[in-house]
């Protein structure tokens, strides 16, 4: 099973299996996507914070056309805060990475278009469920605290708390108020939300910065919760 990105990974947790439609706010969704790509960056090298920016910190491809595509684009503009490039990827991103899901196996494409073209409608039901499996299965043992996440599994983690996406666990309503709480405290512990020093965070600084600064830009887009 080969490996799938940050990006892949929430869109994953956020169609459901059967009907192939998108579980919650598809507003919420777009910027987590957004937000998980920086965060793939920060975590193969390529991104990095300074003076509150996103600046590129080694331009070489990583080998994946949609990673590849945004690094460039940051590369070739301007710094920008990460409240700033979220808004700039965000539209657009979710139709290339179902498409390269598609082409990997692991969603499929179920066109109901209708009306001669004028209604475009798809689905994306789940072809190969191991890559869910895997996921759920990393997020369950962070969740009961079974063992201490990686950067991958913290990064995630954080992604679904600041986007809101708690819903995609599939657990009631009880067990999400509990889930939303462990989804702050990994966030927290690894030094993302301000709850830990640095030098006491299991995942490197750089990659700290990035993340913490990316939640709170996601936050601030959506606002306060109801």
């Amino acid at each position: 099973m080969a490996p799938i990105t940050l990006p892949e990974e929430l869109l994953v947790l956020a169609y459901d299996d059967e009907s192939g439609r998108a579980v919650g706010s598809r507003i919420a969704l777009d910027l987590g996507m957004a937000a998980a790509i920086l965060v793939e960056l920060a975590l193969v090298g390529r991104l990095t914070m300074s003076a509150d920016m996103l600046v590129v910190k080694d331009n070489t491809p990583v080998g994946d056309p949609i990673l590849d595509a945004v690094l460039a684009k940051i590369d070739s503009d301007t710094p920008h805060a990460a409240a700033s490039w979220l808004q700039r990827l965000r539209h657009g991103l979710r139709d290339k990475v179902l498409a390269d899901l598609v082409e990997r196996g692991v969603v499929r494409d179920v066109d109901e278009t209708a009306m001669g073209g004028v209604i475009h409608l798809h689905r994306y039901p789940t072809a190969d469920r191991s890559h869910e499996a895997a996921i759920r299965a990393r997020l369950a043992d962070a969740l009961t605290g079974q063992s201490v996440p990686d950067e991958r599994t913290a990064a995630l983690a954080t992604l679904l708390a600041a986007a809101r996406m708690e819903p995609t666990l599939h657990l009631d309503s009880d067990a999400l108020e509990q889930a939303h709480k462990r989804l702050e405290e990994i966030s927290a512990g690894a030094g993302f939300g301000g709850g830990i020093s640095m030098e006491e965070s299991t995942i490197r600084p750089s990659i700290s910065l990035v993340i913490a600064a990316l939640g709170r830009a996601i936050s601030q887009a959506l606002g306060a919760r109801a």
